[in-house]
Formats: C-alpha cells, structure tokens, sequence
C-alpha cells in the first residue's frame, strides 16, 4: 500500500510508488540470502519475504498490528513493525533498515511483509502468518498423526503423574477421521474451542453420527498449532489427553484439522479415539 499526495500524474505517481515497494523488497530479499554479520553475529541465509497488501499498515497505525492483519484475513503467529522517515528512495530505506533494524530484516521466522509509504515516510510490516507451508495437508497429516501416536505408545509415559506402560498401536478409521473433520470445522468456522459441539453435541454424538459403531470413544482438541507435531506436543504435555493417547483400551483412531483466517486460534485439531 502506497499514497502520495500529489495532485498531477496520479497514475505516474503510483506506479512509481509500486516501484518502490517491489524494489525495497527485493534489496531486502538479496540481503536475506546471504550470510551478513549482524548485532556481532554471523546469520544463516532466510527465505525470501513475500510482498503481501494484507500485511499492509497505515504510516500513522496505532494500536494492535495482529487485530488489524487479522481484520484482513491475515492470521499472524508474530508481527513486527517499523516506521521509517526521511527516506526518499527504496535504497536510502533499506540503508536505514540496514543499519537499525537488521536483526528483524534477517530473522527466519517471518515470510511476509507489507509496505506502506507516502512521500519519505515508510511503515514495513513483517509477519510470519499461523497457517504457511509448513502445514502439512490432510492426507499428510493423517499419516504423520498416527505414526507419531503409535510412537508415542510404543514406549511407558507418565503422564502428569499418571504412569502409562507402552500400549498396542492404533489403527486409522475413516469414519472417526470423518467426524473428527466436521468438528475441527465446526470450531474453526464458528470461532469456539470447546469438546461440546456448536449444537451441544458431545464427542460420542457426533462419532454416532458418523457412523462410528464402536463402544468407547474418547477426544482430544487443539489450537493454533501450525503442524502435526506440535499439536502431539500439545497433547502430550497435557495429562488428560496423553492419557487419552496411551489408553489401552483404544484400538482406533482418525483425526483432522480445518483452518480459518478470522477464527482467533487459525487453525483446529480434533483426534478421536474409539474401540469397536
């Protein structure tokens, strides 16, 4: 985003502003892809940054920069923002950038980035957004999930102070991945985190529902974890859902995640448990 006040060649005017911000982000980008010595260390090389609107914030913003992407549709895990004046060219804002704020320009973490300028005033957004490409797909998910839950009972755990020996490996239902989906979806497109359903449903409910003849069933949920196995880590720190994962009883499992921009935690995981 760009805006210059000047009444003639308006047309001129933005494209030359777009200019601007393409060149700023593609020094910032060369920069990023070499080693450079910065804050009295060596940096690794970084992904390149991607020019993003959504990321995009006023030069006067105030107040919070993740409610503001969020009202975009951009879900941001971290956010930084610099406010730059006096620079009249991309090359003297990124010689300042250089210079001040090296350590965000070079940080890996981040993959977007917005710019906002009018005349020598400059606001650079970096943000690094919940849902990128480290999120695996379904199907890719659903293989990693179960070899990291069989992992997982392959071997004694506590769990809080609950001792588990090493339990059987699970096998995957398709229809307890089926209502594992629809809740997962469910929390994500109506922006709540709870076992109990947006109808109130419980965990057997909707395996009923599924199709799911099994007599025992038991639920884990996450939030906001960008990858399979940070949502295991999730649930293995917490005592009652590792007690679910290390439950002798269950024999199968199937599990799914659903994401939403505007939803406050991004992305959902629901796994169910079930023994026939």
């Amino acid at each position: 985003m760009c805006v210059y006040l000047v009444p003639l060649l308006p047309m001129y005017a933005s494209h030359a502003c777009a200019s601007d911000e393409r060149q700023l982000v593609q020094v910032i980008n060369d920069f990023r892809g070499q080693p450079q010595r910065c804050e009295a260390r060596m940096t690794k090389i970084s992904r390149a940054l991607t020019l993003n609107t959504s990321v995009a914030l006023p030069i006067n913003f105030a107040g919070s920069s993740r409610d503001a992407l969020k009202a975009s549709g951009y879900q941001a895990v971290t956010v930084r923002t610099i406010r730059l004046a006096g620079a009249q060219s991309a090359g003297e804002a990124f010689g300042i950038l250089e210079k001040r704020y090296c350590g965000a320009l070079l940080d890996p973490q981040y993959a977007d980035i917005g710019i906002t300028r009018e005349r020598g005033d400059w606001r650079v957004v970096l943000a690094k957004p919940l849902i990128d490409e480290s999120l695996e797909d379904a199907r890719s998910a659903g293989r990693i999930l179960l070899a990291q839950v069989n992992a997982a009972r392959a071997k004694p755990r506590m769990c809080g102070k609950q001792p588990f020996p090493s339990a059987r490996p699970l096998s995957w239902n398709t229809t307890l991945e089926m209502a594992a989906q629809g809740h997962s979806q469910s929390m994500a497109s109506e922006n709540y985190f709870t076992h109990r359903g947006f109808d109130n449903d419980s965990p057997a409910d909707r395996a009923r529902a599924a199709g799911y003849g099994g007599r025992q069933i038991g639920e884990n949920i996450a939030a906001g974890q960008s990858t399979v196995s940070k949502a295991m880590a999730s649930w293995l720190a917490s005592p009652g859902h590792c007690a679910n994962l290390m439950n002798p009883m269950f024999t199968e499992v199937g599990a799914a995640y659903a994401t939403a921009t505007n939803a406050d935690y991004g992305v959902y995981w629901t796994m169910l448990f079930g023994a026939p």
